[in-house]
């Protein structure tokens, strides 16, 4: 199980305070003019996938080994092992937290509740994946024998997040003769809008909901089958245009879906992870189940990477770390996600509820009120973007924003003069937020530095990458 450690109560965390305190007026200027081979020293290359910088944060060697002596104290590592293992680790509800197995290749055993899950989710995926290829290749059809040209996806939260993330973000590996859509707020603007663009004849309508009784969901979904009914005439009709990516077979049936076309996920998968899961299934309509499984194959790499990997050179856990320094010892209430890459410009909503939604607590696991920061506001936009709405703040402003910097080596098109403008602001920023303009004609043009970044440098956005 989970340690009970109250973090603040650690010999670690009191040492932080301290080290926070005494360090406070250290200029990043300093840090590097003083330690060259800080670079060196200070990130992490995962073989062939990325390279994370974190050299240009707030933090020296002290910093480094107290957070290190932090999570050893609050059994971090002893922690992520039962997670792995299939633990109810998730007390409240009594549950495994298992998306991890959803993208693991390994055949050995892993029970709960004395079950082994690893062939439930081999055969459920096969399932999807069979269903994403008949789809793509027009093997299933619509009610009149024509092949599908739009998909569209009914969910919010977890059923909506993540999917439409990883879709826009791989569109250059997308089957171009489908068009994807999403549907997600309960104002009927969202769907009325998304139905004008597409063909009923034509249209594969998605119904993403676990318990298949989510409100937002099922006021869409209902409509949009109304919808098709007027306009195709024959109730029938719903079968062939619908699938169900949920778990209560009954409701589902109810509406008129089959078996065959329900794809089904499991409690120990929360929604905020269940992009790996069946809910990934307008991905893998999207990439295919090569693309898709590309997708898992990145995430697993990384989970390993995560439980095999020391401190010092674990990005998961190096990043949790600095988001732990900058919370709760230098007073950062917020993270900014600025990927430089047009694809990615629903990953900061992504990774927005993935975090939030995890650490917006207040009561710990002995059911006591928490006297910490559980965690920042996250929030972004694309570079180049970005630069023209809020990045004056994250420069000049009263706030210390710490933010992750993402982009990659090779674009996925052929406008290369756009890249390479593109990289020379990624690399400009980062630069200039550390190093500022101390020395101006004028006091409202300095920039006085030392705004911490991480820089997350992917050799190209591809299936796997995304998935890490």
């Amino acid at each position: 199980m989970l340690s009970r450690v109250n973090p603040t109560q650690t010999k670690a965390w009191k040492a932080l305070e301290a080290h926070a305190a005494a360090t406070s007026d250290r200029h990043l200027r300093d840090l590097f003019a003083a330690d060259p081979a800080r670079f060196d020293r200070m990130h992490v290359r995962l073989e062939d996938l990325l390279l994370f910088d974190y050299a240009k944060h707030r933090v020296d060697e002290t910093t480094l080994d107290l957070l290190a002596k932090l999570f050893e104290e609050c059994g971090v590592a002893e922690g992520f092992r039962s997670q792995l293992d299939g633990a109810a680790i998730n007390e409240t509800e009594g549950r495994a937290v298992l998306h991890t197995a959803l993208r693991s290749s390994s055949t050995e055993a892993l029970l709960v509740d004395g079950q082994d899950v690893r062939p439930l989710i081999a055969r459920e995926r096969d399932r999807m994946l069979d269903f994403a290829e008949a789809v793509r290749k027009g093997d299933v059809r619509s009610a009149s024998g024509e092949k599908f040209k739009h998909v569209v996806n009914i969910g919010i939260g977890g059923s909506d997040l993540g999917p439409r993330m990883a879709v826009e973000a791989l569109k250059p590996f997308a089957h171009r003769g489908i068009q994807m859509h999403f549907v997600a707020n309960v104002d009927g603007a969202d769907l009325h809008e998304t139905l004008q663009l597409v063909d009923p004849a034509r249209t594969l309508f998605l119904v993403a909901s676990k318990t298949f009784t989510t409100q937002e969901t099922m006021a869409n979904a209902e409509a949009a089958r109304t919808w098709l009914v007027q306009h195709l005439g024959d109730p029938g009709v719903v079968a062939d245009h619908f699938a169900a990516l949920s778990t209560n077979l009954a409701k589902v049936e109810a509406f008129g879906i089959s078996a065959e076309r329900t794809f089904g996920f499991w409690d120990w998968v929360g929604g905020r992870y269940s992009v790996w899961s069946s809910i990934g299934l307008p991905l893998a309509i999207a990439i295919g189940a090569d693309g898709f499984s590309a997708f898992l194959a990145g995430a697993e790499r990384i989970d390993r990477h995560a439980a095999e990997t020391p401190f010092r050179q674990n990005i998961p856990w190096l990043m949790a770390a600095l988001g732990i320094w900058y919370r709760n010892f230098l007073g950062a209430a917020t993270h900014a996600v600025l990927p430089y890459d047009q694809y990615l410009h629903r990953f900061a909503a992504f990774l927005q509820q993935m975090d939030m939604e995890s650490n917006g607590k207040y009561l710990d696991r002995s059911g006591q009120r928490v006297t910490y920061a559980t965690g920042p506001v996250v929030w972004g936009e694309p570079g180049t973007n970005g630069q023209h709405a809020f990045y004056q703040l994250i420069h000049q402003g009263t706030e210390l924003i710490p933010s992750d910097f993402i982009a990659s080596v090779v674009p996925q098109h052929p406008l290369h003069a756009h890249h390479a403008k593109l990289l020379s602001n990624f690399l400009a920023q980062t630069e200039s937020l550390m190093m500022g303009r101390p020395e101006a004609n004028s006091p409202f043009r300095v920039f006085e530095g030392n705004r911490p970044t991480s820089t997350l440098l992917f050799d190209a956005l591809t299936p796997e990458a995304l998935g890490a």
